[in-house]
């Protein structure tokens, strides 16, 4: 995986061929992105299906619970399909918009 680091986000692009590896080896790193606000971007993995979403459905849910943002990124994925809880948008841009969103529902207590 690559890790990019910036002030207000970590960006993290899987390097691992299928997701549910990706997910393992995050699951083993996650402790070093506690605070963090996470990007997670599948935008250059085509034909991800909606079981591999869910499995960052509980680190997601960890994330907001502890007052950060958790964001994946990937194309065709219906989020009418996925629970509320997972932050899925298409594109890297949309990803920082829901990070701002998320920064104002916690200002305003949300």
């Amino acid at each position: 995986m690559v890790v990019t680091k910036t002030e207000t986000y970590t960006h993290i692009k899987p390097t691992q061929i299928s997701v549910s590896q990706f997910f393992s080896a995050f699951k083993e790193r996650h402790k070093e992105f506690k605070g963090e606000h996470l990007i997670i971007d599948f935008s250059e993995k085509i034909n991800i299906e909606i079981k591999e979403i869910l499995l960052f459905l509980k680190l997601s849910v960890q994330h907001r619970k502890n007052g950060t943002s958790f964001v994946l990124v990937c194309e065709g994925i219906s989020i009418d399909d996925l629970p509320d809880e997972l932050n899925v948008v298409p594109t890297f841009n949309e990803a920082l918009d829901i990070l701002e969103m998320d920064a104002i529902e916690r200002d305003l207590g949300f």
